[in-house]
């Protein structure tokens, strides 16, 4: 395996810390104290049965491309089929030949999330030195594929090696849990754990929606054709979720929406959700109650609750028709908060034995609707900058537009929401220099003093989400 010669892949050590050498400095002294720290995943979609299983992962292609909707939606952006990228009913066999078509493309990652965290992953964990592009992509693919069958970069090895201290993926409510309670058997100290995503079985729009209330019913030996059988389902599934160690729910709704109807109304909207007879804007009331009855349930049982409104799933018809869905054509909506979170938070929001956290793809609502809520209703905490926005730039928009209001301790720490494994320490690596680089400017700007910062650095990167998901 010869390296070619080519452009030097060595990421800065000051990268995304400011410019100015005197504020630099503190951003350096700060990172330091939070470089090493475990990473806490609270939520995302990595797949248990990597951890389960434990076996190695089979190629570069599949493992870092055809997974990733985040390099999907940019290689589909620049005339690139899916086809091509091992997606859909015609896929390119050859992993090889993926993969070089991905490095091909990959200059035009320049400026992106994608470029760090990639960078990132190829220097730390496989000790590459030179840039992928098509000149070099036979050399990464020999070098990362070499490297994927040792045993130190098997996914346990890995989750160790990156300083993982606990990971949550996340589950529908019909899945069979059979890898999480491998995990909880197996003789290895990782902790991975699962997150309740009940969105098929609360979502009226789901394809073959009363199909899905049959197995979950057929799950729990409840009765799952009437509103009170329904509800008890849910309540079972969770508690079989908490079982292998879930401490969290997560709702995935088009909207933030939530209704607090009498229990007849209910009845007659489920009964309408389940023949498939309710009108669009009827389902989307039934899934605003589906929220605040996930509420009432998180008091009862101690989940906290997360809400990931504002996407219009599937943008792309003819996309979505062929590949189906998660394959990058997913786009941001405005989304309002105010309005939409009242009934949930009349019931539950001056509670502080609940925990709501709220994200957002509508930047427009940090200062003006979310962190005001968050800045003064007990149950509610502000997620992290999410998806399209979980970027340097994102972060720190979300800083400066929510701070003064919100603080820091109304916020939920970061998280990583990623399929993607191996960049779960680069994500978080992005986060906590993005955070050094906000309070280090706040140090040289006389807002905040250095020790304060210091004390304010390892909460951000570690701790308020260990606090947040009750971890």
């Amino acid at each position: 395996m010869t390296r070619p010669p080519t452009r030097a892949l060595a990421p800065h050590p000051d990268r995304l810390f400011p410019a100015d050498p005197s504020t630099r400095a503190i951003a350096r002294r700060l990172y330091a104290r939070v470089r090493d720290l475990p990473i806490v995943s609270p939520h995302g979609h990595t797949d248990p049965a990597w951890f389960a299983g434990n076996r190695p992962f089979a190629n570069a292609a599949t493992l870092l491309v055809t997974p990733d909707h985040y390099l999907l939606r940019m290689l589909y952006s620049l005339g690139v089929p899916l086809d091509a990228m091992g997606i859909g009913a015609d896929a390119e066999p050859d992993p090889a030949a993926i993969w070089r078509r991905f490095a091909a493309h990959y200059p035009a990652f320049a400026g992106t999330p994608s470029q760090l965290w990639l960078d990132h992953v190829f220097h730390t964990l496989f000790g590459i030195e030179v840039r992928l592009d098509a000149t070099t992509a036979d050399f990464y693919y020999e070098r990362i594929n070499a490297a994927l069958q040792t045993d130190a970069m098997r996914p346990r090895a890995l989750f160790e090696r990156m300083g993982i201290e606990v990971l949550a993926t996340t589950e529908s409510p019909l899945d069979d849990l059979r890898h999480h309670r491998s995990l909880r058997d197996a003789p290895w100290s990782g902790r991975v754990i699962t997150t309740f995503r009940p969105d098929e079985v609360v979502d009226p729009d789901t394809p073959d929606f009363a199909a899905r209330l049959d197995a979950l019913g057929a799950l729990t030996g409840e009765d799952t054709h009437g509103w009170r059988g329904y509800l008890a389902a849910l309540r079972r599934r969770r508690a079989d979720f908490k079982a292998l160690g879930a401490t969290a729910t997560d709702h995935g709704h088009p909207s933030a929406l939530t209704a607090d109807l009498s229990a007849s109304e209910c009845e007659r909207l489920f009964a309408g959700a389940r023949a498939g007879t309710l009108a669009p804007a009827q389902a989307e009331v039934f899934r605003g109650q589906m929220l605040t009855e996930m509420a009432a349930m998180s008091c009862d049982d101690g989940l906290v609750m997360q809400l990931h409104p504002g996407a219009v799933r599937n943008h792309n018809p003819q996309l979505f028709a062929r590949y189906g869905r998660d394959r990058g054509a997913d786009i941001p909506q405005r989304t309002d908060y105010v309005h939409a979170l009242k009934p949930l938070l009349d019931r539950y929001g001056n509670r502080t034995d609940f925990t709501l956290i709220v994200f957002t793809l509508d930047e427009s609502t940090y200062a003006r609707e979310l962190a005001p809520m968050a800045g003064h209703y007990p149950a509610l905490k502000l997620g992290p900058p999410w998806w399209f926005h979980d970027s340097p730039e994102g972060m720190l928009r979300y800083r400066r537009q929510t701070t003064e209001t919100a603080g820091f301790f109304n916020t939920a720490g970061f998280n990583d929401d990623t399929r993607a494994f191996l960049s779960i320490a680069a994500r978080h690596d992005v986060a906590r220099r993005m955070d050094c680089r906000f309070l280090a400017e706040w140090v040289a700007e006389h807002r905040i003093d250095e020790d304060q910062a210091a004390e304010l650095a390892p909460q951000l990167a570690y701790t308020l989400a260990k606090k947040a998901y009750r971890l």
